[in-house]
């Protein structure tokens, strides 16, 4: 993938997490970014390491699992406040 793609890709899946995920995260729309393209990364690997399918493109397969990843990393930054 391209760096165009990657950005894309990075912010459908940050703005799609946080709309699922909504909280008092801040951050605008470079930390809207740079959750998605982390969460693709998770996503990735948690699904290859289940043998789902990878991060491959800019396609419907991949944002959903960019997606899931920067779900799991709102859910884990979420409980980290709260303990905190």
């Amino acid at each position: 993938m391209g760096l165009l793609s990657w950005l894309v890709l990075g912010l459908l899946a940050g703005v799609l997490a946080k709309w699922l995920m909504p909280g008092p995260d801040g951050g605008g729309l470079v930390l809207t970014l740079l959750l998605g393209i982390a969460g693709a990364f998770v996503g990735g690997f948690l699904a290859s390491l289940f043998g789902l399918g990878s991060v491959s493109g800019l396609n419907v397969g991949s944002v959903l699992t960019a997606t899931a990843g920067a779900l799991v990393l709102l859910w884990a930054h979420h409980r980290l406040r709260a303990s905190g």
